[in-house]
């Protein structure tokens, strides 16, 4: 593990798989809406403001609205976040196929976890050494 850097993957149902361990440090700003959702999801302090559906792999809900979007936006340095700006960065990974809302559930998203694993697997990884870093094209 990177000092300063934490897995944010534990086995919780509903949770994604472990190809999906995400990891970065707590003050970066360097973070993807999605990725940050996930680390809310799997720390049990913020169950009362976000939490995964039983029984519905890759469901969530968020409990409080105003509060996930405060937290996003002391994430990212910006004070004026609100709900309607955060859900409108929700809505630009429906077209990629990251997430979706779930009908007649409000304040409910599914992560699609298959396709978040194709557009985040690099197959050159399959053909480099162990420990070799990754060379872009």
């Amino acid at each position: 593990p990177v000092a300063g850097c934490t897995s944010v993957i534990g086995y919780i149902p509903g949770a994604p798989p472990p190809a999906l361990a995400v990891r970065s440090s707590p003050g970066s700003r360097q973070i993807q809406l999605w990725h940050f959702i996930l680390e809310l999801l799997q720390k049990e302090e913020f169950r009362h403001v976000i939490a995964w559906q039983q029984g519905e792999y890759g469901e969530f809900v968020i409990k409080d609205p105003d509060e996930v979007a405060r937290l996003w936006g002391r994430r990212k340095c910006k004070p004026q976040m609100n709900y309607d700006k955060l859900s409108r960065a929700l809505r630009y990974y429906y077209n990629k196929r990251i997430l979706h809302k779930t009908k007649g559930k409000r304040f409910t998203y599914k992560f699609d976890f298959s396709h978040l694993l194709l557009l985040l697997w690099d197959p050159r990884s399959l053909c480099r050494p162990p420990g070799m870093p990754s060379q872009r094209l």
